[in-house]
């Protein structure tokens, strides 16, 4: 990949652009979608960051809507996997068939697309849950050894009913890492709710306008990626990340009591390019240690395992974060 050089004027007016087009994208969602400006940005944050996001609701909060309104936004390819207990992994992935010629041939699943709504994720068992792990992280599938690669740009959002739910099986920590954000959905407040309502009860029809294109995409992503950075900026996100570790040399008693096992690389990683994202939109063009702060919550709660101490004194992850802030 070859590097943005940021003194390029160029470049500069390609930083103007992702901004400009960023706040019209924005806009052409909230003509659906009522408040959730945090949550919205998170999710289009890891779509630009080439990441993919967990989304974690009580059902009724429009987690669904938000995924197919991004996507109808993008003009992308999309499919939605309504995950139930009896789904199998050859749903998602695909499977071999023998055709009329008694020759075995693939027939891709709906993985094969380029936005992947997997609804209600934590619905259906670990086995395959698993079935998403190699296309999340190498944008490709094997099957029967033969390996198909994805479109680009793929990206995974998965929505979660809270683990206390009856039916709900936790995902794997192995699957967890993958998902670049752990987006937490709340309930509206008064106004807003008033505001739906008012929106999903009439006959009125909403058009959405396509914004950005594959191409443009792909070009906004590799944008995020060349941002440059200062050297005390990526120090403090792998310090803070660090600290997260039970007994390491910088964990504080927080950590030590209460934490059973911290964040691993990966979260550094996921850290520096929400950073450099996050101080992009922001009208900078490099990140500085409040970007890494704004971002850091949604990047570790789901990284984070709370020991029996926590669980007894109803100490949540959020709180712990906080802390170490």
């Amino acid at each position: 990949m070859d590097k943005i050089d940021m003194d390029n004027t160029q470049n500069v007016e390609l930083v103007n652009k992702f901004v400009d087009s960023y706040k019209i994208f924005k806009k052409e969602i909230s003509k659906v979608i009522v408040g959730q400006n945090e949550v919205v940005d998170q999710v289009l944050m890891s779509l630009f960051c080439d990441g993919h996001s967990l989304l974690v609701g009580v059902p009724g909060l429009a987690k669904t809507l938000l995924i197919q309104t991004i996507s109808k936004c993008l003009g992308l390819t999309f499919n939605r996997i309504q995950f139930t207990p009896d789904l199998m992994p050859s749903d998602i992935v695909g499977s071999e068939i023998l055709d009329n010629e008694r020759q075995f041939k693939f027939i891709k699943g709906p993985i094969f697309s380029n936005i992947i709504l997997a609804d209600e994720i934590n619905r259906t068992p670990p086995k395959t849950q698993a079935a998403l792990l190699e296309a999340m992280q190498e944008k490709s599938i094997t099957n029967s050894g033969n390996k198909y690669d994805l479109d680009r740009p793929f990206f995974v959002l998965a929505t979660q009913n809270p683990i206390e739910q009856e039916g709900t099986y936790p995902l794997p920590e192995a699957q967890l890492d993958r998902f670049m954000f752990n987006i937490v959905l709340n309930y509206p407040n008064y106004e807003e709710e008033l505001d739906i309502v008012k929106r999903t009860t009439t006959d009125q029809s909403i058009t959405l306008n396509k914004i950005m294109s594959v191409d443009e995409i792909l070009l906004f992503q590799k944008l995020i990626r060349s941002i440059p950075i200062n050297n005390n900026v990526l120090e403090y996100a792998v310090s803070l990340v660090i600290k997260t570790r039970p007994n390491s040399k910088t964990s504080d008693n927080i950590i030590n009591e209460y934490i059973e096992w911290g964040a691993g690389p990966r979260a550094s990683q996921y850290m520096i390019l929400a950073a450099k994202c996050h101080s992009v939109l922001n009208g900078k063009f490099t990140p500085d240690i409040e970007d890494v702060k704004a971002i850091a919550t949604p990047i570790l709660r789901h990284r984070i395992v709370k020991n029996y101490k926590a669980e007894s004194k109803g100490m949540s992850v959020d709180d712990i974060i906080e802390a170490i802030l």
